[in-house]
């Protein structure tokens, strides 16, 4: 018999909750994690983005402790997620892109067999009004609607009081009150300490929940840092309308111009100059500028970017 595997202590609370260092996973000859580093700290949310293929699943998988890495390393709380994966597992919770329940079980049972399975479950009825599902706790799980499935999942990945949980598209199938309802939760959680790293195609989600971003393309992190880092690589954007008999305002040295007949479009990154340029200009030849609007960049923006591999990088 092997021994009881020693708990992670809450010393390692004062340490990175999860740290990955120059991952790579193969499957044969194709490398779809390439060389990916990051940390995430307690009461932190670490979002992993990237279009379908770029290696965020893969990753995952080997956070969750359900394959290993072909290099580098990854700890969580201190731990090898696979090789010391009984330290692990009473403290990760996971939600995973699709959990196949079993239909004919109800959602109380459900909750309660998983239950079984843990250290120190919260009640059962506490991990429903959890994610308001009390009132469906009679019902069989194959007659739940798409979100509500979704939000039994996600009881079940919280269950067990996790400390370091892992959101794969936690938002799938919800429509947009649900999708609020899973975004209080992941905040009641990295309020009580929990690191969260979450997946998503639902930019707003991300730019919702939070702290920290990579964004991934083919197997590699293009671009890392808070939201305002990442949205800093690309240009500001500034578009108005000219009418007919108006003059062309003089073109800025700090911009780049795209004109769509009386519709023109500049992006900058220097916002505020630019703009401030523009409209002493108008004030001064009498010019109304219609329509105009002035636009920050956005994490959406340079999410579009790296999957068009028009990027840059943040100047140190």
């Amino acid at each position: 018999m092997h021994p009881t595997a020693p708990p992670v202590t809450r010393a390692t609370e004062t340490a990175p909750a999860v740290e990955v260092r120059d991952l790579r996973r193969s499957y044969g000859d194709f490398e779809a994690v390439r060389g990916i580093s990051f940390e995430v700290q307690p009461g932190e949310v670490f979002a992993l983005l990237g279009v379908n293929g770029a290696g965020k699943t893969s990753a995952l998988e080997v956070l969750e402790g359900l394959a290993p890495a072909g290099g580098g390393s990854v700890r969580v709380l201190g731990a090898d997620p696979v090789r010391e994966r009984a330290r692990v597992r009473r403290h990760l919770g996971v939600l995973l892109q699709s959990s196949g329940l079993p239909g004919d079980l109800t959602v109380a049972e459900t909750l309660q067999t998983w239950a079984g399975t843990l250290t120190a479950p919260r009640p059962v009825a506490e991990a429903l009004a959890q994610v308001q599902l009390a009132d469906r706790a009679d019902r069989r799980v194959r007659s739940l609607s798409g979100g509500e499935r979704r939000r039994l999942d996600l009881a079940l990945a919280l269950l067990g009081r996790p400390r370091v949980v892992v959101l794969d598209e936690p938002t799938t199938g919800l429509d947009p009150e649900s999708r609020r309802q899973v975004w209080r939760l992941v905040r009641e959680l990295v309020a009580d300490g929990a690191a969260v790293v979450l997946t998503t195609h639902h930019l707003e989600e991300a730019e919702e929940l939070a702290d920290r971003v990579a964004v991934l393309r083919a197997g590699q992190i293009v671009l890392a840092g808070t939201q305002a880092e990442i949205a800093e690589t690309q240009p500001a954007t500034i578009r108005f309308t000219l009418d007919d008999d108006a003059p062309q305002p003089p073109r800025p040295a700090a911009a780049q111009v795209v004109t769509e007949g009386r519709r023109i479009e500049w992006h900058t990154r220097a916002l505020q100059p630019v703009l401030a340029e523009l409209l002493a200009w108008a004030a001064e030849h009498g010019v109304v500028l219609r329509a105009l609007e002035a636009r920050a960049a956005s994490l959406e923006q340079a999410f579009l970017a790296v999957a068009a591999g028009t990027e840059t990088t943040p100047s140190a």
